[in-house]
């Protein structure tokens, strides 16, 4: 019966009408794959000597184990935003003579099959082969590599259980982020407790039975939540839901656009697809303390400038490159109106232009690390509001590939609404900037790079009419081809 399952799959996914674009779309996603999970077995092999090197005094196996409590937090995060659950229509298969329990098992199966579950055999494989060469005991080790798997398998299954809710976003991030601040200012070390149980398991092979009981209890949790609504009644029944009204009325003050500006609104706060984008975007405003705590990157300006582009173009880069997708369940009614073109594209640059504000706002604790890395963010803010947004919007014209506002995928994982020409639009989003600042930084100085990097932005707003006006024509032009594409019916 898998085997049938599989095949089913399959015919579904190489009949589509999406066929080549989800074929490109899972070689990107392969390479992706390899990539990272290269990058996990160069860190797993590395892992030992580098705890041996960062705290020399201590055993390898004990300072891993201290610090697996904010892998496993980190790994719940980034499955929770990224990670694509399976999904299969059970509806035909609900009147013939299937079992529901094979059904719920093979869909239960399909979870463990997920990246990121090899992600941490990747990692933590050949860290324990380093340990076995090193002399270390076999049944201690392989107890304690197989706790690891079990736990992270546990926390898969977690996942699914918890994917709807936005609470584990508000208790595990701040929860990630209060611990290593805490750890790192040396006011309390959270990682000793925990480390200790994870050293009491792998001290006491036999103690790997809980992880175990841990899996198997989440998996029949998981059973009986996916058998409770596994019927047909369920399946069909029409759901009703509560809509929340708001009042948006002081958004009149924007003219003609203010509709727009509204519906946009509505659409994040009431959908689940724009609303886990809008909650990613929040998320770049950290992308600067990758660099900007690194001294190595003091040396490389040009990289400095590409994450100052990111701190404050979050919701720019998630929101704005998905223009007009998202509005493709509704386009063809939209598109029927009296309604000009280019108020439609100037409300979506008002609201890009409003996010990178409020997210340069948010960015002053930056100053922290210098006036010059302010300065560059408050550039690249510029950038953003000025030139990224036009490229972004032009890059809108050439994607026509629908969204679905309340696919329970998620945002980052979702590749519905991806189109390849977008990688293509996305090299000057990343490029131009670093160009506009190192030019000038190479030929004059800092300061100069900086300034002609805020400039191109302060150009851009000069010229806005100029630009949307360009970027209209492009709309009109394939406005009835991007109708057709947001009918097609997947």
């Amino acid at each position: 019966m898998i085997k049938q399952f599989l095949s089913l799959e399959w015919k579904q996914f190489k009949r589509a009408s999406y066929f080549q674009k989800g074929l490109v779309i899972k070689i990107f996603l392969i390479l992706g794959a390899l990539y990272f999970g290269g990058i996990a077995l160069f860190m797993g092999v590395g892992m030992f000597f580098i705890a041996k090197k960062a705290i020399p005094d201590v055993d390898p196996i004990i300072t891993v184990n201290n610090f697996l409590i904010y892998w496993f937090l980190f790994e719940l995060l980034i499955r929770y935003f990224m990670q694509q659950l399976p999904v299969m229509n059970v509806k035909p298969l609900m009147t013939i003579p299937i079992k529901r329990d094979t059904v719920i098992h093979y869909l239960l199966g399909k979870t463990t099959l997920s990246f990121f579950n090899f992600l941490s055999l990747f990692l933590f494989l050949p860290f324990s082969i380093v340990l076995l060469v090193k002399g270390y005991p076999v049944i201690n080790v392989f107890c304690w590599f197989l706790s690891i798997i079990f736990v992270t398998l546990s926390i898969n299954f977690l996942n699914f259980l918890v994917n709807k809710s936005n609470t584990v976003f508000y208790i595990a991030a701040p929860l990630l982020l209060g611990l290593i601040a805490l750890e790192f200012y040396g006011i309390y070390a959270a990682s000793e407790p925990i480390g200790f149980a994870f050293n009491t398991l792998y001290n006491l092979p036999y103690l790997a039975i809980i992880p175990v009981l841990l899996l198997v209890v989440l998996y029949q949790l998981n059973f009986k939540y996916i058998k409770k609504g596994f019927y047909l009644d369920d399946a069909v029944s029409k759901k009703i839901k509560e809509v929340e009204a708001t009042d948006l009325s002081w958004f009149d003050r924007f003219g003609s656009i203010a509709p727009f500006l509204k519906n946009d609104i509505k659409l994040i706060w009431r959908n689940a697809r724009p609303k886990q984008t809008m909650m990613m975007s929040f998320m770049f405003l950290f992308y600067g303390l990758i660099f900007y705590t690194q001294d190595m990157y003091r040396e490389m300006p040009a990289i400095l400038a590409f994450a100052s582009m990111f701190v404050t173009g979050g919701f720019l880069m998630t929101f704005g490159q998905l223009v007009p997708s998202w509005d493709s369940e509704y386009y063809k009614m939209l598109m029927s109106q009296n309604i000009p073109y280019r108020q439609y594209l100037e409300s979506k640059w008002y609201l890009m232009v409003v996010a990178v504000a409020i997210s340069f706002i948010l960015s002053t604790p930056y100053i922290f690390f210098g006036w010059d890395i302010f300065g560059m963010i408050a550039a690249g803010a510029l950038f953003n509001i000025g030139l990224n947004s036009f490229i972004t919007l032009f890059g809108g014209a050439l994607n026509r590939m629908p969204v679905e506002l309340n696919t329970k995928a998620k945002a980052f994982s979702n590749t519905n609404g991806f189109n390849p020409t977008q990688m293509l639009i996305a090299l000057p989003k990343f490029l131009l900037p670093m160009g506009l600042f190192y030019i000038p930084y190479k030929i004059v100085n800092f300061e100069t790079g900086i300034l002609v990097l805020a400039l191109s932005g302060v150009i851009g707003i000069v010229f806005k009419n100029f630009f949307l006006r360009k970027i209209e024509n492009v709309y009109q032009d394939g406005k009835y081809k991007t109708i057709a594409a947001f009918s097609e019916k997947k």
